[in-house]
């Protein structure tokens, strides 16, 4: 750094917080550290006493922070999201739209690995909402050499680190299975629970079946609402593993894929994943969804609705994080329910 006379300044980057002290009204920073001096800094420089400063001297090889913070930004910034305006060397990053944020936690590890740099954002496969902060980034220093920049891009590659999935529009199909239901000896109590939930993410409910415990009745039910264009099918009831409950049977008939029976998450064991031709999910969905705040449901649907093709894989890495602990107030998603990270 250099200093030079404030006159002289314009253009010029802050080496340091510039504090203004007015008796009784205020004691701050009337300029912060890396500031780009303006002409009409100028005279508000001098009133504060500042007639030198020191500012920062251009060398060949380093960057400013909010130059790097730009390369930050690039190297994070995935579709439908947008920045804030870089201040300080910090840039943040706001959701465009509703969807499912994604995040490589490989690239995000490495890049904080390097020092002098950070990226820190919110958990990943979780929903956000248009104008949620998704993360922010930083350079920690005042300057910082243009090659570990470099070596940033390099690990960060083509592919930006966050992504949002829109979610996509579903027509849903819902199988009440079950002969008490489907006999009338009780209500269905399962169903406006589904439909709460599927639609508070843009979905419309399509078609209603209900069929007692035959796996032939319930594919016949699947196949219906499969012809009247559903492109997600839930089944609820008949997942435990008593001999009379035989919806997996009549799924596995269906579709003939079978990604798990049985989840890593509790309450939600019993859950079923299935693909219908690959890619229409359907699913079969235990007794505990009904009735439990949360389950492993709150975790499938969002990444199903934006039109992930999820694995047992996906399903297995949700043990880290699988145990709802039923707390007196519910205050999902900002809990540990379901944060297993971005693998």
């Amino acid at each position: 750094m250099k200093l030079i006379r404030t006159e002289d300044a314009v253009g010029h980057v802050l080496c340091h917080d510039i504090t203004q002290i007015i008796k009784g009204v205020t004691k701050d920073a009337v300029f912060r550290k890396g500031h780009i001096v303006t002409e009409e800094d100028i005279p508000v420089l001098l009133s504060v006493g500042k007639e030198n400063l020191y500012v920062w001297e251009k060398e060949v090889g380093m960057l400013h922070e909010n130059e790097a913070a730009e390369i930050l930004r690039e190297i994070s910034q995935g579709e439908h999201m947008h920045p804030s305006e870089v201040k300080e060397g910090k840039i943040e990053l706001i959701a465009d739209c509703d969807g499912v944020l994604k995040i490589n936690g490989e690239k995000l590890r490495a890049v904080n690995a390097l020092g002098e740099m950070m990226i820190a954002s919110r958990h990943g496969n979780f929903p956000v909402k248009k104008g949620d902060k998704i993360a922010g980034t930083r350079v920690i220093p005042l300057v910082i050499e243009e090659e570990k920049m470099n070596r940033a891009k390099e690990v960060a590659g083509k592919e930006p680190i966050f992504q949002i999935l829109p979610y996509e529009h579903k027509k849903v199909g819902i199988v009440t299975t079950g002969s008490e239901v489907y006999h009338g000896r009780i209500q269905d109590t399962f169903t406006p629970v589904i439909v709460d939930k599927v639609t508070e993410y843009g979905a419309e409910i399509e078609g209603h079946e209900i069929c007692d415990d035959n796996p032939e009745m319930i594919e016949d039910a699947i196949h219906d609402l499969l012809r009247r264009g559903c492109n997600m099918i839930l089944c609820t009831g008949g997942m435990s593993v008593d001999p009379d409950d035989r919806t997996p049977l009549a799924i596995k008939n269906v579709t003939g894929n079978v990604v798990s029976y049985g989840a890593p998450v509790l309450p939600g064991a019993m859950f079923l994943l299935a693909y219908y031709g690959g890619d229409l999910p359907v699913m079969g969905l235990p007794g505990c969804v009904m009735y439990a705040k949360r389950t492993v449901f709150d975790l499938v649907l969002p990444r199903i609705m934006a039109g992930e093709i999820l694995t047992k894989e996906n399903l297995d890495l949700l043990g880290e994080g699988g145990l709802c602990l039923n707390c007196p107030t519910c205050t999902f998603p900002n809990c540990g329910f379901g944060k297993c990270g971005s693998r």
